[in-house]
């Protein structure tokens, strides 16, 4: 705080400043306040201008004499609906003033008085419910919270075309940061900047929770009185609902600092706070439509929800895997009491809970510790001040020297502490020590704002530099979260139960934990053994016969990796049964992922356990294997594979060839045809019998109904193994548009940005996107791209006129088309490629490549 003339100046001036009560609006409309009768009260000074009706004029006459009947009729019915304190009700397209063009409409209630605010209307601009929609579908398919992030801020930007979109995160102290930003080339970045509490003032962030939009047209233009300024009573009007609310002397003073010219806020709240805001800037006026923001608005309230439930499931998820570790905790130390004299132990599974650099144990005046840790004196010294201020809670600090303050040189090993409490009787404490975060700060700025006189009295001024400031922060660690305290207090309700109790369960329990470790142990052996087993005899009995050891290993591999396709099946329930149609998926898609179709099943949802599953996958892969090779499969040919069930509840399975080369008996009894013979027999009690008809090889296996369970039906769920795209044996190359600047021509926004996505992958250095042709041509005039993707309808118009124009330059572009090849082209261009849609990232890819090609070699021709 500094003493000036005048008064005291503090940082709380900003927070004073009567935002709310500014007595004007914003010229790009005008508003009218009504008494409860629904007279004119007060009107701003610009009615006039959209009405031919003086604002003086109209104070005190009925409403219904400015505005159509139908109209008042309506406002009057939404004035109905208006439900809480900060309800907005909304008219789009409204014929207000009879000879008038339609206006958009805002109706609110303030002090008493209905409040109408209206600015002229443009054309609706489509379906906003399937534009949100869409966008809410993109957010959703977005991993994790930096790109859920930067998602928000493109959506925001692609609906409003301001220069900059930001999305600006409080702190609990009323500081904020950039975390993410999307804005047009050449302008710079804010991503990452913090700014000051004192930037967006506590006043502000108290209208931004009520007011969930707030746009500023133009900085430089004129405020438009409201006129009378006080009613009777001498008070001004409350335009904190106002959606035309002018802006404050000091806002101006700040935007102009920053070169802003227009800007527009966007509240996001979660869990009833103000989170943060979507922050728009645009460095010359900017309006978008009445319906355009209110578009926003609705995205911004699905955003807020889609981050509220992130947030929440983030933290479920983090207090289940807490829940865990108190779990475990409480059965370690249950069994065995003394690891809380262990703080390696300790430390290592409470911090795997919450995060520490180092953990100490004070137990009945002994410690112990682990990691990063003060002494043994300091320790001694934080226990006596813990046992004074939360012998029985749990207890945290981001600033130790808060708690000890004659112990500066404590922050050199942990600046930050959580103490748990673990006794009811005795000052006992797990304390969780966090090192000093010595980290540099980027603020907008210096945050530290000179006091001077405003025009307004002793106030401070905005800061006049926003170049990127950085200070230092020491003696601090990084903060305990509320999340973590609540974790903290789980684990000391484990804790505590630990040390109560008693010894005689801690016996019984270690006991039991021995006996099934015993049978663990047995029964894994038992497994081992007889796997190793079935390797070793698959091993010796696999002699190629042409002795090669290329031949030998291929031989071995495949059958070993179908015993690893069954065990994985199996294992996936726990070591029970699996599905045999899940086998034959698994068998097509290894041998065929071209065309797995050409193994066909039929047969009813049939599971088979552990053992004959694991014989049966020898034996499926035998039959493929054989029919690749030799039958139906090297060719053209299909395989048909049928079960049923006989009246004894065993399985027969059926195969069957046809339409492959003459099949001939083979002249030798190799390894593979033994376990198609007699695997199923010897393993599993049943039949096999093979024949080799020269129409094709058929087979008929009897597997015994105790190997079997069959839940029935015609349409058991598959299992689908992933493999490669048809003609794309491996991923596209990322890096087929490395060095480009793409220009993409699509009118539909969701299109758009998918394709923007796919351009980026590819490696493309800039997307300039543009809707129409003018903003096409505009773009190739200002600075012309080097490759360029058109769809060819835009709405009412088409994209020829720009293909003629980069034609003339000799940018090499293509068409894009739902109807793909089947489009007709006009003359000029019959030699472009056309683009199937919908964009992927194969067909994009594709196309991009042969028109690289395409160019590279007409260059060489020229220049070779």
């Amino acid at each position: 705080m500094t003493q000036i003339t005048g008064g005291t100046v503090d940082l709380t001036n900003c927070d004073r400043e009567p935002i709310h009560l500014l007595g004007a609006i914003q010229p790009i409309g005008f508003l009218v306040s009504l008494a409860d009768d629904w007279t004119v009260d007060r009107a701003s000074e610009n009615l006039e201008v959209f009405t031919g009706v003086k604002a003086a004029d109209l104070l005190g006459r009925p409403f219904g004499d400015l505005v159509d009947r139908e109209a008042l009729h309506n406002l009057r019915n939404r004035a109905a609906m208006l439900l809480g304190d900060d309800a907005v009700e909304r008219l789009f397209h409204c014929s207000l003033i009879p000879g008038r063009p339609p206006f958009d409409v805002a109706v609110h209630m303030t002090g008493g008085r209905t409040v109408i605010e209206a600015q002229p209307s443009n054309e609706p601009s489509g379906d906003a419910t399937n534009t949100v929609r869409s966008m809410v579908a993109r957010l959703d398919r977005t991993p994790d919270f930096p790109r859920f992030f930067n998602e928000g801020a493109r959506l925001v930007r692609a609906l409003t075309d301001f220069d900059r979109v930001m999305i600006y995160r409080f702190a609990e102290d009323g500081s904020g940061e950039v975390v993410a930003e999307a804005c047009r080339s050449g302008i710079g970045s804010f991503k990452g900047l913090h700014y000051p509490a004192t930037d967006i003032p506590k006043q502000a962030r108290e209208l931004y929770k009520r007011n969930l939009l707030r746009i500023i047209s133009d900085i430089e233009a004129e405020p438009v009185p409201v006129t009378p300024a006080r009613d009777s009573e001498g008070r001004l009007l409350d335009l904190s609902l106002s959606v035309l609310r002018s802006v404050s002397p000091i806002h101006i003073e700040y935007l102009r600092n920053m070169g802003v010219r227009a800007s527009m806020s966007i509240s996001i709240i979660v869990d009833d706070k103000l989170w943060g805001l979507f922050a728009c800037h645009h460095y010359s006026p900017m309006s978008p439509t009445f319906e355009r923001r209110s578009v926003c608005e609705l995205l911004a309230q699905m955003f807020s929800m889609r981050l509220e439930s992130r947030e929440r499931k983030e933290l479920v998820e983090f207090e289940r895997r807490a829940r865990d570790i108190s779990d475990q905790l409480l059965g370690a130390v249950a069994s065995d009491d003394t690891l809380l004299n262990d703080p390696d132990w300790l430390s290592e599974i409470l911090t795997s809970a919450i995060p520490a650099d180092g953990v100490g144990v004070w137990i009945n005046g002994s410690q112990a510790s682990s990691g990063a840790t003060p002494d043994a004196g300091d320790i001694r010294r934080i226990v006596a001040r813990l046992t004074e201020i939360s012998p029985d809670r749990v207890y945290a600090t981001d600033h130790i020297a808060e708690l000890v303050p004659d112990a500066p040189s404590l922050a050199a090993t942990a600046a930050g502490l959580l103490a748990i409490p673990i006794s009811r009787a005795a000052p006992n404490f797990v304390i969780l020590f966090r090192r000093e975060l010595e980290r540099s700060v980027s603020w907008g700025g210096d945050p530290h704002k000179p006091v001077t006189y405003g025009p307004n009295g002793p106030r401070l001024t905005p800061r006049e530099s926003f170049a990127e400031w950085k200070e230092t922060v020491k003696g601090r660690a990084r903060p305990f979260t509320a999340s973590e305290l609540r974790v903290a207090e789980t684990l000391r309700a484990t804790l505590v139960e630990v040390v109560l109790r008693m010894a005689d369960a801690a016996t019984l329990q270690r006991q039991q934990a021995s006996e099934r470790q015993e049978l663990l142990i047995a029964e894994l052996n038992h497994r081992v053994r007889n796997i190793l087993g079935v390797i070793r005899g698959l091993i010796r009995q696999s002699k190629p016969h042409d002795d090669s050891i290329e031949s030998f290993v291929k031989l071995v591999d495949g059958r070993i990796h179908a015993l690893a396709r069954a065990h994985n099946q199996i294992t996936d329930d726990h070591w029970g049964p699996a599905p045999l149609q899940t086998l034959i998926d698994a068998e097509a898609a290894a041998f065929l992922a071209d065309r797995p179709d050409r193994i066909r099943s039929l047969g009813g949802h049939v599971l088979l356990n552990p053992q004959a599953y694991s014989t049966m996958a020898l034996v499926m892969h035998e039959l493929v294997t054989n029919s690749a090779k030799y039958g139906s499969l090297s060719d053209s040919g299909t395989v048909d594979i049928s079960w049923t069930q006989d009246a004894a509840g065993d399985l027969i399975v059926e195969w069957r060839e046809q339409g492959g080369p003459p099949v001939k008996a083979p002249t030798r009894k190799g390894f593979g045809t033994t376990i198609i013979d007699r695997s199923v027999p010897y393993d599993l009690g049943g039949e096999a019998r093979i024949d080799y008809a020269a129409s094709g090889v058929t087979a008929r296996l009897r597997i015994p109904a105790r190997h079997v369970s069959a839940i029935g039906g015609d349409h058991a769920p598959r299992v689908r193994f992933p493999r490669p795209a048809v003609g794309h044996p491996t991923p596209p190359p990322t890096g087929v548009l490395t060095g480009e600047r793409m220009l993409l021509v699509e009118d539909s926004l969701i299109i758009a940005l998918d394709a923007e996505d796919v351009l980026t992958r590819l490696g493309a250095s800039e997307v300039i996107t543009a809707s129409t042709v003018e903003a096409a041509l505009e773009v190739i005039s200002q600075a012309a791209p080097s490759l360029a993707m058109l769809d060819i309808n835009l709405g009412d118009r088409t994209s020829y006129a720009v293909a003629d124009r980069l034609k003339a330059l000799g940018i090499p572009y293509i068409f894009a088309s739902g109807y793909g090849e089947q489009t007709t082209l006009p003359e000029a261009h019959t030699d472009r490629a056309v683009l199937q849609k919908p964009y992927t990232l194969e067909n994009v890819a594709r196309a991009l490549d042969a028109l690289r090609n395409e160019r590279q070699a007409e260059v060489a021709a020229v220049d070779p």
